[in-house]
């Protein structure tokens, strides 16, 4: 996204979206029933922060029912060590059955709700919703009526999933795989609850990807060509993709699902003639292209802060913008690599040889924010912290998936932990952290605040200290044969278990410190000025936070979005916010004259 000029300023007024519109009464009705994109975008963010918290604390209580085995005393026959079973006040002391339940329970709940309810809508719902229009100079969203009845769905489908909590939990895993899914707990509707409320949520997906595809082809600012984009644009461009295509596929399978419970219809049950293995190919056909709707966001916003907070033309923007077009095509040809345990040779090897595929526009893209680090002004502050734990463990991540897209290694690392660990530092290590890294970025456009920078750093280091004691020690669970989604263990796996759990208890000391952070920025934080990092792209042109209407006048489009080395960037004061002298390694920026580059 090239850079913006302002054309005129109209006469209207230009208050900032925040701005309350009379009472509490009357500010919550705006809110309810505003087509804001702005307004839309945070009433995201809380919602997937609150389901975060959800999902949180049902993780919390997976890692604390793991702290130690479960053992019988061998005098009174009394079960030790289920520590989910004494706290829901389970009545049976000498079975295990009870304490098994509750967990498998808390893991189903913390996968669904953390897969469909916070890691997919997270940065396309939030940063996407707040940021998309601004970055192209537009005024809003394409359909803004569409985007709010997106909204209501998300709320609805969370609400639906969520109530199954009430009726006792749902114990299937967050895959829900047949034929279990089809068969337990006949005749109860919990299942059904959560089931329909995935497949409630997929309309939001799709009518949000929708909305993102047509408004980025038609409401780009006057000067801005595909290659005048940000980033960011382009990754959101690319996810929406997927989300319009690949969603309507989950939706058919859960819909099947509910339909073989309810009705008795046989179709994924083998004992009422159905193919179980068929549920699995429609659910990763959609699964696994929604892997990259999770990650393609983080990448893009990791190309936007790294940029901005390098102070330095990105490296190899093209490259970087087709890598996303390119991951997001081949994610629809590699499902089959989760499934190679139960296909023929001859497919998983064909899967198995696709699923390389991928790691290529991937590694172009890891190659390109290193080679954008090189010699740049960079600003060490809380988003540059989680940038750079992005570049780290994601590179885990996709590192870690090479031994399970080999069929050799995966047939032994295969439903391990070392999946469990490779799937967190894809997801939290890659999307939460990019996340983190957005929203500590954008922070002040959103909410016109500054937030204290050494908690922001402190709360980071913390994150990335207990992130890893929590997954690193799980790869060397799964190399050693520790089966996932088991409510015990034998006791040679304790030692590793306990690190694993306290890494946890670490992790949520430092988004505490974010979250007392974030809320001491909205009640006493300083000021922010209208570009605090120097970046390039339009959003900095409008005001910190921004006016209903995104700008003051009519954006044009009159240099590229990182023309650090030919263009002063907008509204910038550097007696505020100083970039890092440039003796440390970075170009000086100067004005030269805002023609639009080549």
């Amino acid at each position: 996204m090239a850079h913006t000029a302002d054309t005129h300023h109209g006469d209207g007024h230009h208050g900032s979206y925040l701005e309350r519109k009379g009472g509490i009464i009357a500010t919550i009705f705006d809110w309810a029933t505003t087509v804001d994109h702005k307004k839309i975008g945070v009433m995201y963010l809380f919602a997937i922060l609150f389901m975060f918290f959800l999902g949180g604390v049902a993780a919390l209580a997976v890692r604390y029912e793991l702290l130690v085995p479960v053992t019988i005393d061998p005098n009174t026959g009394q079960v030790q060590g289920q520590f989910l079973a004494a706290l829901f006040g389970s009545d049976q002391p000498t079975s295990v059955s009870p304490g098994n339940n509750i967990y498998n329970r808390m893991f189903t709940l913390h996968g669904a709700i953390m897969v469909f309810m916070v890691i997919v809508p997270s940065i396309p719902a939030s940063l996407g919703n707040f940021l998309l229009p601004l970055m192209l100079g537009a005024k809003d969203v394409a359909f803004p009526r569409l985007n709010l009845l997106s909204w209501y769905i998300y709320v609805f489908g969370s609400i639906f999933a969520v109530s199954s909590i009430i009726l006792g939990g749902v114990d299937t895993g967050w895959t829900f795989y047949t034929p279990y899914s089809a068969t337990t707990d006949a005749g109860h509707p919990k299942v059904v609850l959560m089931v329909l409320g995935a497949f409630i949520l997929g309309f939001s997906s799709i009518l949000t990807g929708l909305n993102f595809v047509v408004t980025v082809h038609k409401l780009r600012a006057p000067g801005m060509g595909w290659f005048d984009m940000p980033l960011f644009v382009w990754a959101i461009y690319s996810s929406a993709i997927i989300q319009v295509l690949a969603t309507p596929v989950i939706g058919i399978t859960l819909l099947l699902l509910v339909f073989e419970r309810v009705l008795g219809i046989g179709i994924f049950d083998p004992a009422r003639g159905g193919d179980p293995v068929l549920y699995q190919h429609f659910f990763w056909f959609y699964s696994h292209p929604v892997v990259y709707v999770m990650i393609l966001p983080g990448m893009g916003v990791i190309s936007d802060v790294l940029a901005v907070q390098a102070h330095k033309k990105i490296f190899g923007y093209r490259a970087i913008a087709f890598a996303s077009l390119g991951i997001a095509a081949v994610s629809f040809i590699v499902w089959g690599h989760h499934m190679f345990t139960s296909m023929s040779e001859l497919a998983s090897t064909v899967f198995s040889a696709l699923t390389f595929l991928v790691a290529i526009p991937t590694a172009v893209k890891v190659f390109n924010w290193i080679g954008t680090l090189y010699k740049g002004s960079i600003a060490f502050n809380t988003p540059m912290v989680y940038t750079l734990m992005f570049l780290f463990l994601f590179s885990i991540g996709g590192l870690t998936g090479l031994p399970l897209g080999t069929l050799a290694t995966d047939l032994h690392l295969h439903d391990s932990y070392f999946v469990v660990a490779h799937f967190h530092y894809v997801m939290m290590g890659g999307t939460i952290v990019a996340l983190m890294a957005g929203i500590h970025h954008w922070w002040p456009k959103m909410f016109g605040k500054m937030y204290n920078e050494t908690a922001g750093i402190l709360g980071a280091v913390i994150v990335f200290i207990g992130f890893n004691l929590t997954f690193l020690t799980q790869f060397l669970l799964g190399t050693q044969g520790m089966p996932r989604r088991y409510a015990s263990y034998v006791p040679e796996f304790q030692y590793l278990h306990e690190l694993s759990t306290y890494g946890s208890w670490i992790l949520l000391v430092g988004f505490l410190i974010h979250l007392f952070n974030f809320l001491a920025s909205l009640a006493v934080g300083k000021k922010a000025p209208a570009n605090p990092w120097g970046g390039m792209t339009m959003e900095w042109v409008a005001d910190s936070p921004p006016t209903e209407h995104n700008f003051h006048g009519d954006p044009v489009c009159t240099h590229g979005p990182y023309d650090f080395d030919r263009v002063v960037p907008p509204h910038w004061d550097p007696k505020d916010y100083p970039l890092p002298a440039p003796e440390a390694g970075g170009r000086p920026m100067v004005a030269h004259s805002p023609d639009k580059h080549d």
